[in-house]
Formats: structure tokens, C-alpha cells, sequence
């Protein structure tokens, strides 16, 4: 990870891809969320995030200034998710952008698992991404992009995080199910994939753990590039899936995992 100072120095070439387009991006006050936030404003999107916790949502809509409305919610409670739909729908007709990134796990090896986080992580990435997108459909208009968050992990077994590699394997499934269901609607399904991330969800979680450091270093000897991804990477690619270089995809999934889960 030596030369992550010099690879955030480099300057990020903005465009105009997202120019005029409404995006909705769930879990955007951190994370992959709030730097694909960012980035969708800085390519002419407006969007509205939401987030479980007001204050970090406020501070989030505050950094990124223009163009971007925070809504307070969790995905897992359907009436939240009307109320975050109510809002959008009062101040624009249709969504161009669904981005259902709100996500969450826990380290709990098999035998340690237990019910409440079980219900808590299917219900947060599966339920409530299901019914972010479900909810969000009479909105959609002609061309529309739904992105899921999924992760590597869906596609390697990964020790003590199961249950967490378990949702996002759904949402994989679902993204190949819904392609069909929305044949001929004229609107996009896919999957962005990150692999090790240095989001705080992931710092918070290995701080848990008391070995931090060595988890990370772990992670960055397993990539073949050799670190961890950047949120502003993972961001790149949602708005190559959210623009127009993208429609002619649907059902599929993209990997930004340094490599991780392809070899």
C-alpha cells in the first residue's frame, strides 16, 4: 500500500456522462455510497442519498454541497422506504439512477451466529434492497439504471463472514431474475462488486476484531494489485453503470476487486 499518496494525488477526469439524470443512492452518507454520490453530482446527476443516521447524513449532503438531497431512513422498514419515495416523487417525476448500496455485516463464524444479526444483515441487504428497487419502479423512467452493491465474497468463501457472503450472493441472483422480469421496460440491472474496500463499514468491523492492521495487511497480500480499493475506484465504475457507456448491459456483474476473486 506504499503508493496509495501518490495515487490519491492524481487528478480525477470529470465529465458531464450523468448530465440532467436523477439518481437515488441508498447509504450514501459514507462509504462507496458517498463517494459515488460525489462523483454522480460532479457528472451533472442530482441525487438524493439516505442514510439510517441524520447527523452523518446532513454532514455528507454539507461536503458535497450542490445538486444532493439527504433523506433519513433504514431500507429494512418498508414505510421509511415510502417516505424516502414521497419525498423524491414531490420534487421529480421519475428516477434515472436507482444505486441500492445500503449495506451491512458482521464476523460471526458457523456457531456463533446468531438470530438477531442473521435477521438483521438479510434484512438490511436483501430485504431492503429488494424493496428499494421494487418501491422505486413506478418512478423508473425509459432507460433507467438500477446498480446493486454486491461484494467478491459472493463468489469465494470467506471465514467467520458467511452470512454477510450469503445476502450478497441473493443479490446476485436477483439481478439475473429482475433483468428478465424487466425485459422489454427498457431498464438496466446490474451488479458492482467491490472486493476489500477501505470504507469505514470495513474499518469499523476489523476494529472489532482487535487485529485491524493485520487483517488489512492480509487483504492487500491477497489482491493482485497488492492494496486494498479506494471508494472513489468503486464510484468510477457505478457511474460507468449508471451512464450511457453501459446500455447494453443488463444481468450482469462487475468485479472492482483488484483482482481478488478472478484468480
Amino acid at each position: 500500500m506504499e503508493n496509495e499518496q501518490s495515487r490519491s494525488s492524481e487528478p480525477v477526469k470529470i465529465g458531464s456522462r450523468l448530465k440532467g439524470k436523477v439518481a437515488l443512492i441508498t447509504g450514501g452518507n459514507s462509504g462507496i455510497g458517498f463517494a459515488s454520490a460525489k462523483r454522480f453530482v460532479a457528472e451533472g446527476a442530482f441525487v438524493y442519498i439516505t442514510g439510517r443516521r441524520q447527523e452523518q447524513l446532513d454532514q455528507a449532503v454539507e461536503l458535497i454541497g450542490s445538486n444532493v438531497v439527504g433523506i433519513q431512513g433504514d431500507v429494512s422498514i418498508l414505510k421509511d422506504l415510502d417516505h424516502i419515495f414521497s419525498v423524491i416523487s414531490a420534487e421529480h417525476d421519475h428516477l434515472d439512477i436507482v444505486f441500492a448500496n445500503a449495506g451491512l455485516g458482521m464476523l460471526e463464524a458457523l456457531g456463533e451466529i446468531t438470530e438477531e444479526s442473521f435477521d438483521l444483515t438479510f434484512n438490511v441487504n436483501v430485504k431492503g434492497t429488494l424493496f428499494t428497487v421494487q418501491k422505486a419502479l413506478p418512478l423508473l423512467a425509459q432507460g433507467a439504471s438500477i446498480i446493486l452493491t454486491g461484494s467478491s465474497t459472493s463468489a469465494k468463501g470467506t471465514a467467520a463472514f458467511s452470512v454477510y457472503s450469503a445476502t450478497k450472493a441473493a443479490i446476485r441472483n436477483l439481478a439475473r431474475s429482475w433483468a428478465l422480469d424487466l425485459k422489454g421496460k427498457g431498464i438496466r440491472v446490474n451488479v458492482l462488486s467491490p472486493g476489500s474496500t477501505t470504507t469505514p463499514g470495513l474499518l469499523n468491523l476489523l476494529d472489532t476484531t482487535g487485529f485491524q492492521q493485520q487483517a488489512l495487511q492480509k487483504f492487500s497480500d491477497e489482491s493482485p494489485l497488492s492494496r486494498l480499493g479506494e471508494p472513489e475506484e468503486i464510484a468510477a465504475v457505478a457511474v460507468f453503470l449508471a451512464s450511457e457507456d453501459s446500455t447494453y448491459m443488463t444481468g450482469s456483474e462487475v468485479f472492482v476487486d483488484g483482482g481478488h476473486a478472478q484468480v
